[in-house]
């Protein structure tokens, strides 16, 4: 009979990170994945945790302090998943764009982060292909870049030392309950695993999960398409990306970018990204199409037309290839890191959009820190699930 202390059900880098943390403190865990590890949202990203996209305040600090663990799990892991700070700068195209780009840094410098803004004058000596008309730009030292892949397998290989049990290709079917609604067991394509505690890891698919317990998780998948370039060297030693698209998660700025109706009407930004193979990732863009991962060639037209404006060298470069994602999107842009009241036993941890990868070390430490009922690193009320309670009528 399979019994385990606690079943993540999710194999991207969310479930493997809390299954990691969770084997560490020497709870017995089961993940339970439909594919094969890293096969969903974390094979189709880019590869980077920032602070420079986060608003001031703890979304900063979750992100900051997620970098941070990153470099300790690089020295301490066995499987090299491509560490990196590099930096990354964000570019602004307007006088506007860097004024505004000038009050956030000030309330970021003032919370204890290094980030400063640039001139026109100083981006060359950064990044020596881009426009020569742009007004400045941000630039963050902590920002790092890692492999998406890797990362998932380095938390799967090393909580395997800790006792770890891995089910892959095994769709979750069931979560039987009890007469008070606790957690009792899951049930896949072929087995029941006993257990009293379940991890929702499933990101895009988290709604799907629970429904199984006749909860509602307020969940989308939120597309977006990638470009890899040729193999080729020095168009930018970092992660770039332009400082207007960002300032669209930023409800309380009023701002328009003076773009084209082919960017405009597909929610198009620029940025790259080097990887350690001499290839670049070109992107990107936001789109509610389903669960569809299909590429799309307008898409694609406009994704070159950006960053072309930014980078004029790529017009020279050539696209091998193109592919999308899609991202687990929730109306406040913010994770779900929470038990489940209605539901003894059973606790969520998706919902982070575009920022898995940056968050997934914080995040299983916390959820770790939840089902030991140890007090979390930081105060999670906003990450509850229980937010959503006064919420009617939520589409997912």
């Amino acid at each position: 009979m399979d019994s385990f202390d606690v079943v993540v059900i999710g194999g991207g880098i969310i479930g493997s990170s809390v299954a990691y943390y969770l084997s560490k403190e020497g709870y017995s865990v089961a993940l339970v994945e439909k594919g094969d590890i890293a096969s969903g949202t974390s094979s189709r990203c880019d590869a980077v945790a920032l602070i420079c996209d986060k608003k001031p305040g703890m979304d900063t600090e979750i992100g900051y302090r997620s970098i941070q663990l990153y470099k300790e799990l690089a020295k301490e892991f066995s499987f090299d998943f491509q560490f990196s700070t590099r930096g990354s700068l964000y570019v602004c195209e307007t006088e506007q764009e860097l004024e505004i780009a000038r009050t956030y840094v000030n309330q970021q410098r003032a919370n204890g982060y290094d980030m400063k803004t640039v001139s026109h004058e100083e981006l060359p000596d950064i990044e020596i292909h881009l426009a020569n008309d742009l007004a400045g730009g941000v630039w963050t030292e902590t920002d790092s870049t890692m492999n998406p892949y890797l990362v998932c397998y380095a938390f799967i290989e090393e909580a395997k030392k800790y006792g770890l049990t891995v089910f892959t290709n095994e769709e979750v079917k069931e979560i039987t309950q009890g007469p008070n609604g606790s957690v009792e067991a899951v049930k896949t394509s072929t087995k029941t695993i006993y257990t009293n505690t379940v991890v929702n890891c499933a990101g895009v698919w988290a709604s799907k999960i629970g429904a199984l317990v006749n909860i509602n998780i307020p969940i989308r998948p939120r597309k977006g398409l990638i470009l890899v370039t040729e193999k080729t060297k020095n168009i930018v030693h970092q992660k770039v990306h332009e400082f207007g698209y960002m300032l669209s998660k930023f409800e309380d700025i009023s701002y328009k970018r003076n773009v084209s109706d082919l960017v405009e009407r597909n929610n198009i930004a620029f940025t790259i990204e080097p990887t350690e193979a001499n290839n670049y990732l070109v992107g990107g863009h936001r789109d509610f199409t389903g669960y569809d991962t299909s590429t799309d060639h307008e898409v694609m037209k406009g994704i070159a037309e950006r960053a072309t404006r930014f980078l004029p060298i790529l017009k020279n470069v050539n696209c091998i290839r193109a592919y999308a994602g899609i991202r687990p999107w929730v109306v406040d842009h913010l994770p779900i890191i929470s038990e489940v009241d209605e539901v003894p036993g059973y606790y969520i941890a998706s919902g982070h959009e575009g920022d898995g990868i940056s968050m997934a070390p914080i995040t299983g430490k916390m959820m770790t820190e939840l089902i030991s009922q140890k007090p979390t690193e930081f105060n999670i009320e906003s990450l509850k699930f229980s937010r959503y309670k006064a919420v009617d009528n939520l589409n997912i």
